[in-house]
């Protein structure tokens, strides 16, 4: 990245504490060592044809001490603006460094905590961050996973055996790594994952026309050009319409119209009750014609948006429907759990009640005992006092 380019970035100098600390963060492994993207030369028919080389970002790692690229972020957590793409390439290039993040690993989440945090050191050494070190191991993660994924296509042929498999080791590559990576995908549970993920992928009915660029980078540089907010719907139509204006295929095209539809329904019911919300009208519309979201992610709201953050934990939005119909249950007895309690303090206000009326009338009888005995005990000494009189014989 020639350093010209930066100039369009937003530099900001860091204080001379934070320089140091973020230095010591990272032990040993620096800029320099990041290896680059491999580049590829494909061979299609007999003809050679070009296709993305290295990532160099040179002026990136020129920066004078103390420089950063401030890379600012949305309400989501997600990074935007030209700094964000800077950013998303630096992210990738340290997912690809196998001295930082190693392939060996089975899965992301065995990744050990130390190597995810030193990667993130590591991207801190030019980068003043919004975003938190969460997005940024999430990031890493994803970018890793796709690295892994590009090798074994490239590289991991099932034409060759398991000895011929571990000697194609991909360049710049430790052979260690590449040898437990091909143990890995040999092995039974590998070779599930896998028959899982191709099954996955086969129920995706499109794509996007997004490319490189997040949803979250679209979506800002839309409201900055309109002035106005964009909604899902509407970001599914951005990123699912080619610059020709078609729809990137017939599914997306059909989804689109049915979407149109339903948010010119809702607005108008919106509209007649007071209540329109853009992004409530637009969450009816994607789940209506879409279905519920599925867990760990919300359509047309990128990488690190969950359902529980966008809709809230106990949202109906994103369920799919055996837990929606656990969902019923829970508030079937939720409802029954309400009606018994408020049953239950109807008796016990009744006995209450009905306590209290018992306490009253002991209470006046034990008054009109008190009453009748006061006046039996002044009859008494009046008696005394006026003894009756014998009749003269």
């Amino acid at each position: 990245m020639p350093r010209r380019k930066l100039s369009d970035l937003r530099i900001v100098q860091v204080p001379r504490e934070e320089e140091v600390s973020n230095n010591e963060g990272v032990s040993g492994v620096r800029s320099s060592e990041v290896p680059e993207t491999v580049e590829e030369t494909q061979v299609e028919v007999g003809q050679r044809r070009k296709s993305r080389g290295r990532t160099m970002l040179t002026g990136l790692y020129n920066l004078p001490p103390g420089e950063r690229v401030q890379v600012s972020r949305n309400d989501a957590g997600q990074p935007i603006g030209a700094e964000a793409g800077v950013l998303a390439n630096v992210i990738g290039m340290t997912a690809r460094n196998g001295s930082l993040l190693p392939i060996s690993y089975e899965s992301w989440r065995e990744m050990p905590n130390g190597n995810k945090n030193q990667a993130v050191d590591h991207i801190k050494e030019r980068f003043s961050l919004e975003v938190s070190d969460d997005y940024v191991k999430h990031a890493l993660g994803k970018k890793w996973r796709d690295h892994k994924s590009f090798l074994k296509k490239k590289y991991f042929k099932n034409s060759l055996s398991l000895q011929e498999k571990m000697q194609n080791v991909p360049p710049g590559l430790l052979r260690y790594q590449w040898e437990d990576a091909v143990r890995f995908w040999s092995s039974t549970k590998g070779e599930e994952r896998e028959r899982v993920g191709i099954a996955s992928r086969q129920k995706q009915k499109y794509t996007h026309t997004a490319g490189s660029k997040s949803f979250a980078r679209i979506a800002n540089e839309e409201e900055l050009k309109s002035g106005s907010s964009v909604g899902r719907v509407q970001l599914f139509d951005i990123t699912h319409t080619k610059k020709d204006g078609s729809a990137i295929t017939p599914e997306a095209a059909e989804i689109m119209a049915k979407m149109k539809d339903k948010k010119i329904e809702f607005e108008a019911t919106a509209s007649t009750n007071g209540s329109a919300n853009l992004d409530d009208i637009d969450n009816q519309v994607i789940a209506d014609v879409l279905g519920p979201e599925r867990y760990g992610r919300v359509r047309c709201q990128g990488s690190f948006v969950t359902p529980t953050k966008y809709f809230g934990a106990q949202s109906s939005q994103y369920m799919p429907s055996q837990s929606r119909s656990s969902q019923a249950e829970v508030n079937r007895l939720q409802q029954q759990l309400t009606q018994f309690k408020a049953e239950v303090e109807a008796r016990e206000a009744e006995r209450a009640a009905m306590e209290a009326e018992r306490a009253t009338r002991e209470a006046e009888r034990e008054a009109s005992y008190k009453n009748l005995e006061n006046k039996f005990q002044e009859l008494m000494t009046m008696f005394k006092q006026n003894p009756p009189q014998n009749p003269p014989s």
